[in-house]
């Protein structure tokens, strides 16, 4: 790991520094353990001690907490966003070596680039395209037809089903599928008939794909992740759904086919959404949320009742079931006082 002069990092990051620029910093660390090769990144005052007693070579912070800091400090308006960027720049991706496993599977009519790497064990079907400086991580299978483009990486067991394609620098980890058929089936009395699913998988540039996460293939449409979506673990998409640009959502979540959602928005952990909905761009949804309906307006949205004790949840639940009834007899009283109201009133004589 080679080390990197502050002075020169920082011209790097485009921020300013306060210490000594000849000091070297090989790695990141945590304020706690950091010796005097470590970058550090201080963004919450709750580690004010921490931060105090550091032997880091630098800290990224904000100018509000420089005095905070008894070492050299990189001063940032961001500190999280350039902490991100040192990180990549101390720990970079490993360097892809062309080549071809011999205990991979590959088809004869593959079009592969000579930069690209095929893993151990990896299958590359038929018809398949992998571009330069591609990795195939051990594992991977990339089915017949599929496209993946420059730099992106499959870092092991990612399954690409027939048909998909992968734009550049797209990231996808472990145990991810990626185009299986659609949950798609029309009822035959008491039997289910499985609907053919005739569209793809598009994954846009710069898109990230969490470990055992899975995007449906469309029913004759394309499923489409668009530019710089970001996909953690264990993600449910539907078929025929579309995510838009720089959308990022957290894991376990599940969206329902044909759903629509724009761009910028965040999808909390484990938010469940119903299908053809429409979610307008700047959206926001909180962990947990049941998303029934489409919302269209940018904004923050929660829907979820939060734990409580079990007696009183069965109490509320109870309550709940005869919502409608109240709200009847309440319709009902307040049109009785409306009428009360309207009457006229008599003079006393």
């Amino acid at each position: 790991m080679a080390a990197i002069k502050l002075q020169a990092l920082a011209e790097h990051l485009g921020v300013e520094l306060r210490g000594d620029g000849k000091r070297c910093v090989q790695r990141v660390e945590t304020l706690e353990r950091a010796d005097d090769l470590s970058l550090c990144f201080f963004g919450d005052r709750k580690y004010r001690t921490e931060l105090g007693v550091t032997r880091a070579a630098a800290v990224i912070l904000a100018e509000k907490d420089v005095p905070l800091c008894p070492v050299a400090v990189l001063v940032s308006a961001n500190p999280y966003l350039t902490y991100a960027r040192a990180a990549r720049l101390l720990h970079p991706e490993p360097a892809v070596t062309g080549g071809i496993h011999p205990s991979a599977v590959v088809a004869q009519d593959a079009d592969i680039d000579p930069s690209a790497w095929i893993g151990a064990v990896a299958v590359v079907e038929a018809g398949a395209r992998i571009g330069p400086w591609v990795f195939i991580g051990p594992g991977s299978i990339v089915g017949a037809g599929c496209h993946v483009g420059e730099k992106s990486r499959l870092v092991a067991r990612v399954t690409l089903c027939a048909g998909t394609w992968v734009g550049k620098r797209v990231l996808i980890h472990p145990g991810a599928v990626i185009g299986r058929e659609g949950f798609g089936f029309a009822k035959d009395g008491q039997r289910w008939v499985r609907i053919p699913q005739l569209g793809g998988v598009r994954l846009g540039d710069d898109v990230e794909i969490g470990a055992n996460t899975t995007i449906d293939r469309g029913a004759l449409e394309d499923t489409l992740i668009a530019d710089g979506a970001k996909l953690d673990n264990l993600i449910q998409i539907g078929h025929n759904c579309s995510i838009g640009e720089n959308t990022a959502m957290a894991g376990c979540s599940g969206i329902s086919g044909s759903t629509r959602i724009g761009s910028n928005c965040t999808i909390g952990g484990a938010v469940g959404m119903a299908g053809h909905l429409t979610i307008g761009d700047d959206v926001h949804f909180t962990g947990m949320t049941l998303v029934t309906r489409s919302f269209t307006e940018p904004g923050l949205y929660s829907g979820a009742i939060p734990a409580m004790p079990n007696a009183q949840w069965r109490r509320g639940i109870a309550r709940f079931r005869h919502l409608d009834e109240i709200a009847r007899r309440l319709k009902g009283l307040e049109e009785k006082l409306d009428q009360t109201n309207s009457e006229p009133q008599q003079e006393p004589e």
